[in-house]
């Protein structure tokens, strides 16, 4: 099982936050479009910021439209209730955010049965994906969803390539499988692979983005799908709770995440890489370089008491903070307020640790 580092918020000053990409801080500049934003009933269709985001969203994924929703999470409920029944079964690889952070969502809220595939680094194959279907009785649970997470976080930021996207996406259509495209870091595998949003998420029933990782923003994800399909989501999205009213000052945190903070991911792919191959050839550390495809670092930790007193440590004696993913590993994450002189410093750190053993 999967467990998660969450130190006391006032235990330590953090100097260097590799938590995750979820701890960045809106800019003044995003501040501002905040600020100034045109704003309006958003669950009566009446927020000019929220409906130019949607369709901003619709058009880059290449769907039909899109709705704007507080969390990936949502997305990611929301789409598991509509494409499932109570008691049908969904695949995905053993890493996906649905089985170790959603509180338990798939089963609470939608019914739906999670088939855990083990992939390799979060990546799972067709044949994979063929033997784990559940077979067509009456006593078996109905096989009804293929699901992808793009890029694997727990995996450490893994990229589904197109090609094992397309013979996955071959197997679901020959057994009658609807897809779905958790894609909270989607931008992060576009980015390092050039492939367009719009083709990543063509293969997908559903596919959704989140802006408040590597994008910047405080809040937000959007879902994408056909009319029909977003109609239903907003009527979940209302028995959720997730509809807003003057949304528009974080719709327009996103809309300016869009049109400046995409590009520069390749940033923290570049820092998440050298802190990587900073680190290591280190006696506490078991990392392969190699695997760092993306802002995630997901590493081996041989440090007494393990990985999560390895965390304490590190923080409270250097002011760097990562997070547990899993038993024995630990993560680090790149973000757009890590800065080139912080991965000097949690590199040094992480080599002055390793002298103490």
């Amino acid at each position: 099982m999967t467990t998660r580092y969450i130190p006391q918020p006032s235990a330590w000053p953090i100097n260097v936050d590799l938590f995750s990409d979820t701890v960045t801080r809106p800019s003044d500049a995003m501040r501002r479009a905040m600020s100034t934003a045109p704003v309006g009933d958003e669950q009566k269709g009446e927020d000019p910021s929220v409906n130019a985001l949607t369709e901003t969203v619709a058009d880059l994924l290449g769907k039909e439209t899109a709705v704007f929703l507080p969390s990936g999470t949502m997305c990611n409920q929301i789409a598991l209730a509509l494409h499932c029944r109570p008691g049908d079964e969904f695949y995905c690889d053993r890493t996906a955010h649905p089985l170790h952070a959603e509180a338990g969502g798939a089963a609470a809220l939608a019914g739906a049965q999670p088939r855990a595939i083990d992939g390799k680094r979060g990546v799972y194959t067709a044949e994979q994906l063929t033997e784990a279907l559940s077979p067509l009785t009456r006593y078996a649970p109905r096989p009804r969803l293929a699901w992808i997470e793009q890029t694997a976080n727990l995996a450490g930021g893994t990229i589904w390539r197109a090609e094992d996207i397309k013979e996955v996406m071959e197997v679901a259509s020959e057994h009658g499988l609807l897809s779905h495209l958790d894609g909270a870091r989607l931008f992060n595998a576009t980015v390092a692979t050039g492939e367009p949003p719009s083709s990543a998420c063509a293969p997908f029933d559903s596919a959704w983005i989140d802006f408040s990782k590597g994008l910047g923003a405080p809040i937000g994800a959007a879902l994408v799908g056909d009319e029909d399909f977003i109609d239903e989501a907003w009527r979940l999205k209302q028995r959720l709770g997730g509809s807003m009213r003057q949304a528009g000052v974080v719709a327009a945190a996103a809309s300016y995440a869009l049109a400046h903070n995409v590009e520069r991911l390749a940033d923290d792919h570049v820092r998440a890489r050298r802190l990587a191959e900073g680190i290591s050839e280190l006696r506490c550390i078991d990392l392969d370089p190699n695997d760092v495809e993306t802002n995630i670092v997901v590493f081996g930790v041989k440090w007494p008491d393990g990985p999560s007193s390895f965390l304490d440590h590190l923080v409270s004696q250097f002011g760097v903070r990562g997070s547990l993913a899993g038993s024995i590993h630990a993560r680090f994450v790149t973000h757009l307020d890590i800065t080139d002189s912080d991965i000097d410093t949690a590199i040094a750190a992480v080599r002055a640790m390793s002298k103490e053993i």
